[in-house]
């Protein structure tokens, strides 16, 4: 199954597992992709910036990626992160990435673009270079690429390239432009592609009452980003709300930069998803204090939890 413009729901961005000596762990990826099964994503995006893809090798990045393909068995999508500054390495593993049964790629804008005319081009180019048949997410993360891209830039991009399906929005402040993207296509200006937001899902709630049809992003709870979507979806929005609220004190924890990624690699570790939370260099690492606050924090959350649980995990 491939993306589409209808796609909706949570796409979480999966975590790569090491061993504690650095090495790839595939019996972790394994244990790893069940478990986001477990908490009923609607698919998986592997190989992301949050994914370490580049401290991968590049048999590194085909074991990995064909592993996980291989263990979801075409049960949701996954979509391959293939960004690379070079648009051969970039075609090369998205043409391997759709071969072994992908559902689509994802594409960040390089850092040298810098004007309108630019960024189109590339994309463009990009699009005519992986032929018709591969989809496409155009992720609009200006706070790791600097590269800013307006409204009317995604506008045109989306127009002239058809296989472009998705949107990973995470442009911060971005609601005015998800407003603006969602009220354009509404009245008929530019097509509608599907829209999955990230920023670690800090935002959620209020991209999804301004019209976003899920989440990717790798929060370490994904059932509680699922359980949101899900309420917004059948209109109860002050539930949805409720349920973020819960989760929000970590969830905002997990969203520091730098540290961001140890942190939620370490939750995944002590849900039993990955046996080592080691992050390849370069990258944080925990200290004693580190740990003493995530202790108090996953217990405080249980407690809430164990007050009002959760909806039991549905099993993809």
């Amino acid at each position: 199954m491939k993306i589409s413009e209808g796609t909706k729901g949570v796409f979480v961005i999966a975590a790569t597992p090491f061993a504690e000596r650095g090495e790839l762990d595939l019996d972790s990826t394994d244990r790893l992709v069940d478990f986001y099964l477990s908490s009923g994503v609607a698919g998986l995006t592997i190989l992301g910036m949050m994914g370490e893809a580049s401290k991968l090798t590049v048999d590194e990045t085909s074991r990995f990626m064909r592993r996980a393909l291989a263990r979801v068995d075409g049960r949701v999508p996954i979509v391959v992160g293939v960004s690379n500054p070079g648009i051969a390495p970039l075609v090369e593993l998205a043409r391997e990435a759709m071969d072994a049964g992908a559902a689509g790629v994802m594409i960040t804008p390089i850092s040298t673009l810098r004007i309108e005319e630019q960024t189109i081009g590339y994309f463009e180019h990009l699009c005519e270079k992986l032929g018709p048949d591969v989809p496409v997410v155009l992720q609009d993360y200006p706070q790791a690429t600097n590269v800013h891209l307006s409204v009317a830039t995604i506008e045109r991009i989306v127009d002239r390239c058809p296989q472009i399906v998705m949107l990973k929005h995470e442009d911060c402040p971005g609601l005015a432009k998800l407003t603006r993207l969602r009220r354009n296509a509404a009245e008929g200006l530019h097509r509608r592609v599907s829209i999955l937001v990230g920023n670690g899902g800090l935002y959620l709630p209020q991209e999804l009452a301004r019209g976003a049809d899920g989440a990717m992003t790798g929060f370490a709870y994904p059932e509680m980003l699922v359980e949101v979507c899900r309420l917004f979806r059948q209109g109860d929005a002050e539930g949805g709300e409720d349920v973020f609220d819960r989760y929000l004190p970590l969830l905002r924890h997990e969203a520091q930069p730098g540290i961001g990624l140890a942190l939620r690699k370490e939750i995944l570790r002590r849900r039993g998803a990955i046996a080592s939370g080691f992050v390849r260099a370069p990258g944080p690492k925990l200290s004693r204090d580190d740990h003493e606050e995530l202790d108090r924090l996953i217990a405080r959350l249980e407690r809430r939890l164990s007050e009002r649980p959760m909806p039991a995990a549905r099993v993809a």
